[in-house]
């Protein structure tokens, strides 16, 4: 009896800690609601597109589309762990949501959720984000080139860096014609 209350104990825990595992496995998943964070990258949009295309992605308008057809594009807003999901920092997946204006130029960057540890290296604190503002797609993303980080060997800056530079790529190549087209 004894026994089978130790075996009991030992699968409860266990499968409590697979559940925990799991749990934090999940959080892949992007923030399926971000209107606050796409009013931050476009303060001027009226309206958003819900979250769909290839790739996906948000659209932002000058006017709500539904009401006035011909309603201008801002810009677009995609999130980098859509559209690069290889790309993880030294914890997991970064989820960082880009928006881009219809010139291929970054109008600013959100991390909306990363496991990372915090401090100096993360790509948490604001100055991270705010630098990426006013880049192209032409521009390098090159951490100690032209995106700074206190150490080059930062797994998380480069994995962050990357993934906005290839997402946002991959973005204007396929997006750009049809954003500029009203």
């Amino acid at each position: 009896m004894k026994r089978l209350s130790k075996l009991t104990a030992l699968a409860l825990l266990l499968g409590a800690g697979c559940i925990a595992i799991v749990a934090a496995e999940q959080r892949i998943t992007t923030n399926p609601r971000p209107e606050e964070d796409l009013k931050r990258l476009f303060p001027g949009a009226a309206a958003f597109s819900p979250l769909g295309g290839d790739p996906l992605h948000f659209t932002a308008y000058a006017a709500d589309p539904k009401a006035s057809p011909s309603a201008p594009k801002l810009g677009i807003a995609f999130w980098t762990t859509d559209l690069v999901p290889y790309e993880h920092g030294y914890h997991g997946p970064i989820h960082i949501l880009v928006g881009m204006d219809p010139k291929a130029t970054i109008v600013g960057v959100v991390v909306d959720y990363d496991s990372e540890p915090y401090g100096y290296f993360s790509v948490e604190p604001p100055k991270f984000a705010a630098q990426f503002k006013g880049k192209t797609i032409n521009d390098p993303f090159r951490v100690g080139v032209d995106v700074d980080a206190v150490s080059r060997a930062s797994l998380s800056i480069n994995s962050a860096t990357r993934a906005i530079r290839d997402s946002s790529r991959m973005v204007a190549k396929t997006l750009l014609p049809e954003l500029s087209t009203k």
